[in-house]
């Protein structure tokens, strides 16, 4: 496995970053955050993030489910050490859209994910709704520090 761009492993190329607590049940038997505890750490970020970006709800109108997502992981994290979850939005398709997140700990990047989120075809339409894209748009990660 390649590692991140380094854009991806600086806070500073992402919109919103919110803090999340570590918890007990997340350590494995060496006391390091388990897999899993990634998986929903990362989806925690997520959750809150589309809250923060409105992008719940009536903006959207139709059902959106992540279809695919990718953890790399670049170091241990520990409990019960919070955690930071850097987010923001990657590419921008017909009928889908992609949340890409790392997260830190201690200032340190510890591991990246990329989900990619579909809307449902059956939902009616046929792409994205123009205000739902121009709002996506807005939370477009920084590559390389640019917006």
């Amino acid at each position: 496995m390649p590692r991140p761009a380094p854009w991806r492993l600086s806070p500073d190329a992402y919109p919103h970053s919110q803090p999340i607590q570590t918890r007990f049940g997340d350590m494995d038997v060496l006391g390091h955050l388990n897999n899993v505890a990634f998986a929903a750490l990362f989806e925690t970020g997520r959750t809150k993030f589309n809250h923060h970006a409105g992008l719940w709800g009536a903006l959207l109108n139709r059902r959106a489910v992540v279809a695919q997502m990718e953890i790399n992981y670049l170091a241990e994290g520990q409990y019960p050490d919070d955690v930071k979850i850097a987010t923001g939005i990657g590419e921008i398709g017909n009928r889908s859209w992609q949340i890409l997140a790392t997260m830190f700990q201690g200032g340190q990047p510890i591991a990246t994910c990329d989900a990619t989120v579909v809307m449902d075809k059956d939902a009616g339409g046929n792409g994205l709704p123009d205000a739902f894209r121009a709002e996506l748009a807005k939370w477009r990660v920084r590559e390389g520090g640019e917006a």
